[in-house]
């Protein structure tokens, strides 16, 4: 049952599982999103810097999980503030996860639908994805965690080979001048690049399932430094082979970017079409850690079955992805995932870890 955390997890699964939990629809969004917030070609820096800023916080969200092996933070936070505060507290990552879920798979069916299926109904493209999502969260952690596994080095390759095809069309220019603005641009890019890691929150229910805990530092980091090369090579790449104006104006311009060339005698001439199914596995992966943080949050803070549990956010994960109608709304909704995720750091992980080192230098001055 999932208030229980039996099932445990290696070190390579926890890391794929945090970075294919963070490595998500950003990779096909964020350099518009990111140039559109500073209209410089400085963006890498923003992304570079964001990269740097978030390691500190998965390290203090990994330190927190360590006070209480085996346990997740919908377990824990409740002998730290108590149950009631606790389940408060954990009801906000459940909303939070929720909402989160329901944006990733309304943008992997945005994606399918312009690419592959248009005019194909948005529910019809959303229902299967999260029907199989429910099939593959029955399974535990451990099941999801296999199957990214296999999904995680396949995206890696599609990604790396894609990039390196499309440096024919790179050209250094597009990322000058530096700093031409000065830094205040750059700290825009900063703000606007928030969503790219909103998921790495995750830390604080995973750390419990891992079999070697002792590792979980490390582990975490290198789980979250993936994900924060792979988003500073695809904008260098990007801007890089684009332009800066050109990015702006794109919804998809790392698609767009695969998209405008060709590879003459490869077995595959055009490599969008790999890199856009791979990365809809992707998507739907990230999807699935989502639907997992919340049903076990239910689970474990009201100590419910899990099956029932899944079932039940069903239509409530369907009615959140259609909740918006058009494109400009959804990213508007993307952004305010991303403040959710710094408030959450904020109410959840600050809070907790300040009470539980005033408790122990407490009670080592009373021993």
């Amino acid at each position: 049952m999932f208030i229980r955390t039996d099932n445990k997890i290696t070190r390579s699964q926890a890391i794929v599982f945090l970075t294919n939990t963070v490595l998500g629809a950003g990779i096909l969004t964020m350099p518009r999103s990111v140039s559109q917030a500073m209209h410089t070609p400085d963006s890498w820096l923003a992304i570079l810097l964001s990269g740097l800023l978030i390691l500190p916080i998965v390290w203090l969200m990994t330190r927190l999980s360590l006070y209480y092996p085996g346990l997740t933070v919908f377990q824990y936070a409740g002998r730290i503030v108590g149950r009631l505060p606790g389940t408060v507290l954990g009801l906000m990552l459940v909303v939070f996860c929720i909402t989160i879920a329901g944006f990733e798979i309304r943008i992997l069916a945005e994606v399918t639908m312009f690419f592959l299926l248009e005019g194909t109904p948005i529910w019809a493209i959303i229902l299967p994805f999260i029907w199989a999502g429910t099939y593959l969260v029955s399974g535990g952690i451990q099941a999801i965690a296999r199957v990214y596994q296999i999904v995680f080095p396949l995206t890696i390759l599609v990604l790396l080979v894609s990039f390196g095809v499309s440096l024919r069309l790179f050209d250094i220019d597009n990322l000058r001048p530096v700093l031409g603005d000065g830094l205040a641009p750059v700290w825009d890019g900063v703000k606007a690049s928030i969503l790219i890691f909103s998921g790495c929150e995750v830390v604080l229910t995973i750390v419990g399932f891992m079999d070697q805990p002792r590792y979980a530092v490390r582990t975490m980091l290198t789980g979250i430094a993936i994900p924060a090369v792979l988003y500073l090579l695809t904008i260098i790449v990007v801007v890089g082979g684009m332009s800066l104006n050109t990015v702006i104006t794109s919804t998809w311009p790392t698609l767009d970017l695969v998209r405008s060339f060709e590879i003459t005698g490869f077995f595959i001439e055009r490599l969008e079409f790999p890199l856009m199914v791979i990365w809809l596995m992707q998507m739907f992966c990230n999807f699935c850690s989502f639907f997992f943080q919340a049903s076990l949050g239910i689970s474990q803070l009201f100590r419910l079955p899990p099956q029932p549990v899944i079932f039940a956010l069903v239509p409530i994960i369907f009615l959140t992805a259609m909740a918006v109608d058009k494109q400009k709304e959804l990213f508007a909704l993307g952004d305010i995932i991303g403040y959710m995720s710094i408030g959450l750091f904020v109410l959840l992980t600050v809070p907790l870890l300040i009470i539980q080192i005033i408790r122990k230098r407490g009670r080592r001055q009373h021993e």
